[in-house]
């Protein structure tokens, strides 16, 4: 496989244009998280690359027979196909046979004496052993159960959104491609399923890119970093924590730089309210330069996401749980547990997929009644309740509406008085976006805009079901900053790893027959300890895919005319950089107390660093087909 290069790449929905002349390259065996504010267009991107003809301009050199495989953030399935039907809907050579193989065992099993479909179904049989379909068969069920689907035969349209989004990860996973594009592939997977994916995703050959929020699942897959803010496209080598890096060392720098703009903003700005008369040729230059000045300034209130607000009043009572019990027939979601919830408490509401989290915050909130036990609130209580699961919105009302609906001004902790309009705009709303309706919203906007609804009623008590799924990280991190300085108390489900190591510190561990164990240990601690206790190794369906991953009439690869070109002169490239890396470290220790010579050599190690593990990697598969 050659590179995939996408260029020119521009995209306008309605008066926004979310990126413009952006591009990037790919190479076998990188992966890519794609990080961006919600609303950048971070899923307008991965779908134009699937359907190059909604995009404004775009340009793709691609080889001939290059698969691109998408998992869309709301995959389409087929309602009447039952769900290993649905998985082996794909197009690659082996689905194809899977899928005939299973339509001619149907029609023997229909006619037993047809003599004609049972030789066919002989004849297939003798391909997919041929071709090593069965593996591809069992890797397909295993994937199902890895991702928590169990039931094979039920139908499309008796599963939840979630269980369609699993479905639809494990057909893509399945296909053979070159390029494999997963818009959010860790929502609705716990995290057994996130784990499972990590080890499967590391196993393909192909280039991914992908977005997710999960701030582990990014540093531990990813070879590099695409970012996607104010409609250019910036690219970042090395995992989720160079990219933080990264970033921080270049935001310093435009701070500096900003700053020097903002004092010529000020100079220029006091010239401008003078209103000078004259219009001279200087005159009109300095106007010009001005607007230019304004148009570039930073807008800091789409920055930040500033939410130190005041919660109600709490008194010393806020909820206990005497002996609470909840049962669906023989399935109990809680049997006799008893808690008592204090000022400020953090609770991480955690367990596998369908062990009821979600029915277990339903009973604290009060929608879903007890069958045993009872559940006492504190007078003072005021309940929030973020539902996974975004409630409808009146699609024909503007944002700005919709939050002076619930209220017109809130207070901060310092006393402040904000208006909806500054709400908005601590939000990551800008105010030119303020008269939006929502219909034209993106789902991680939508969210971002329930969250603000609910705060605005100044809660004391949050029950948040999964709130990082669909928020961008840069909403995410100000989230726990203010989560972490909320005087209520806060009750979260969710399988971000990141997340809960932050915001929790007591622990609901839901075992899916009742029990509920309390426990005071940071969630990723937790988990080492329970994959020590029930150790695990790679899945044995995860190195059957890699033997099946090919075409069964893939011929041997080999080298490229430039591929031969390159493993010429890699090696002699790898040791210079190791030479100039070793040069460097000397300079730096010699250095001394020469502040601005330090952090040049540190930049220069960091940066040549980064160029020499991409260029290994790029080693390490040129040797692979040399070698095969």
């Amino acid at each position: 496989m050659s590179h995939f290069i996408a260029q020119q790449i521009t995209k306008t929905i309605g008066d926004k244009t979310l990126f413009h002349n952006i591009g990037f390259s790919l190479y076998p065996g990188q992966r890519v998280g794609l990080v961006g504010i919600n609303g950048t267009g971070k899923s307008t991107l991965l779908h134009v690359l699937t359907h190059p003809e909604e995009a404004d301009a775009i340009s793709l050199d691609t080889p001939s027979r290059f698969r691109i495989s998408y998992l869309p953030q709301e995959p389409l399935l087929d309602d009447t196909l039952t769900v290993l039907e649905a998985v082996f809907e794909g197009d690659s050579p082996l689905l194809r046979l899977n899928r005939k193989y299973e339509n001619s065992l149907k029609l023997v099993q229909e006619e037993t004496e047809n003599e004609e479909q049972l030789n066919r179904l002989v004849s297939l049989q003798a391909q997919m052993e041929d071709n090593r379909a069965w593996d591809l068969n069992a890797y397909a069920k295993t994937a199902l159960t890895k991702l928590g689907i169990q039931n094979f035969s039920q139908r499309i349209s008796e599963l939840s959104g979630g269980e369609r989004k699993r479905v639809a990860l494990a057909q893509v996973l399945l296909e053979e491609s070159d390029l494999l594009l997963l818009d959010e592939p860790t929502n609705h997977l716990d995290v057994d399923g996130i784990k499972w994916l990590q080890e499967t995703l590391a196993t393909k050959s192909g280039s991914i890119l992908f977005i997710t929020h999960d701030r582990y699942f990014l540093d531990a897959v990813c070879t590099s970093i695409f970012e996607l803010e104010n409609g250019q496209l910036t690219e970042f080598t090395g995992d989720y924590s160079s990219y933080v890096e990264q970033k921080a060392q270049l935001e310093a720098t435009q701070q500096v730089s900003e700053h020097k703009q903002a004092q010529l903003y000020k100079a220029e700005l006091a010239w401008m309210r003078k209103g000078a008369k004259a219009r001279t040729t200087k005159q009109k230059a300095r106007i010009d330069r001005f607007e230019t000045l304004q148009d570039n300034m930073p807008v800091t209130s789409s920055e930040t996401l500033d939410i130190g607000l005041v919660a109600s009043r709490l008194g010393n009572k806020v909820i206990e749980g005497h002996h609470i019990a909840k049962s669906f027939g023989s399935n109990y979601i809680v049997r006799d547990f008893s808690f008592l919830l204090q000022k400020r408490d953090r609770i991480g509401i955690v367990g596998l997929n369908g062990v009821g989290k979600s029915t277990l915050m339903k009973l604290l909130e009060g929608s879903e009644p007890l069958d045993a036990g009872t559940i006492e609130k504190g007078s003072t209580v005021s309940i929030a309740y973020f539902d996974q699961h975004v409630p409808a919105m009146n699609e024909n009302v503007r944002m700005i509406e919709y939050i002076r609906s619930i209220s017109n001004e809130i207070s901060t902790e310092n006393g402040e008085r904000l208006s909806a309009t500054q709400m908005l705009e601590r939000f990551l709303f800008p105010t030119s976006v303020h008269g939006t309706y929502i219909h034209k919203l993106s789902g991680g906007e939508r969210k971002r805009l329930y969250l603000l609804s609910l705060l605005m009623s100044q809660p004391n008590v949050l029950l948040l079901d999964e709130p990082t799924n669909d928020l961008d990280i840069k909403t995410l991190s100000v989230l726990e900053g203010f989560l972490e300085e909320f005087s209520g108390v806060v009750i979260v489900i969710s399988h971000d790893r990141y997340f809960l190591d932050r915001i929790a510190n007591q622990l609901w561990i839901l075992d899916g027959n009742g029990n509920v164990v309390i426990s005071s240990k940071q969630y990723t601690t937790y988990l080492e300890e329970r994959l020590e206790k029930q150790p695990e190794t790679m899945s044995k369906a995860v190195s059957v895919f890699k033997e099946v991953e090919k075409s069964p009439n893939e011929k041997k690869k080999k080298l490229s005319y430039h591929e031969k070109k390159e493993w010429e002169t890699i090696e002699q490239e790898i040791e210079e950089m190791e030479v100039s890396i070793a040069h460097l470290h000397e300079a730096l220790n010699n250095a001394g107390a020469d502040y601005d010579k330090t952090v040049e050599y540190s930049k220069e190690i960091d940066r040549l660093e980064l160029s020499l593990e991409e260029k290994m990697e790029r080693w390490s598969y040129l040797q692979e087909i040399v070698e095969s």
